[in-house]
This record gives structure tokens, C-alpha cells and sequence, in this order.
């Protein structure tokens, strides 16, 4: 959960890194709770307005955390524009989010050496 609130602290931050393990943490953590408002939502027809509220309010943190993790790739974060290509385009930004950290790079140090 750590990782979770680290990346909504800091949601609106598209400069620096971020790890691998934060990224896909924060991707973890939000898919349980979209699945949870999902089934509470199912089951409970009052918490409609509930889920667009908050896919709306992950948005942002969501863009920024893909950016930082794409600079810790040593790619600008404007790659994930990569995904409007039908099919193909989120394949490969798939790719480039699982792909391993650079040492340093224009972003910075890696984030744990900082």
C-alpha cells in the first residue's frame, strides 16, 4: 500500500523515476479496488456514481507513475502515447514498462541509490 500512496503524493510529479516494483504495485492496487467497487457496485446498485468517481480521480496518478516509470527506462514519458495504436500499441508499451532500469540516465540515479 506504500507504493500506492507514494504515487498518489505525488500524482501530479512527470520528472523522475520510479521502480518497477512501484509501478506495478500501484497497478496492483488499483485493479482491487476497481474490482471491489466493480462487485460492491453489482451488488449494491447505490454505489454506481462511485466507480467513475474514482477511475477519474486515479487518471492522473496513473499518467504520472507511467512517465516516471518510462524515464527509469531511460524513455521519455510521452511513449505512452504509444497506446492509442490499436492492438499493437498497448503490446508494446506493456514491453517497455516491464523492461529493466538504467543505471543513471537524464532523469537521474536510479530511485533506490538516490
Amino acid at each position: 500500500m506504500e507504493y500506492f500512496f507514494a504515487a498518489l503524493q505525488s500524482y501530479a510529479d512527470f520528472s523522475g523515476r520510479a521502480t518497477r516494483q512501484e509501478y506495478w504495485m500501484f497497478v496492483l492496487v488499483s485493479s482491487l479496488i476497481f474490482a471491489v467497487l466493480l462487485i460492491v457496485s453489482l451488488l449494491i446498485r447505490i454505489l454506481v456514481l462511485l466507480l467513475p468517481i474514482v477511475l477519474l480521480l486515479l487518471v492522473i496518478p496513473n499518467i504520472s507513475i507511467v512517465a516516471r516509470r518510462l524515464h527509469d527506462t531511460d524513455r521519455s514519458g510521452w511513449w505512452q502515447l504509444i497506446s492509442i495504436v490499436p492492438y499493437i500499441g498497448g503490446i508494446f508499451l506493456i514491453v517497455l514498462l516491464v523492461q529493466d532500469s538504467h543505471d543513471e540516465n537524464i532523469y537521474g540515479p536510479r530511485p533506490w541509490l538516490a
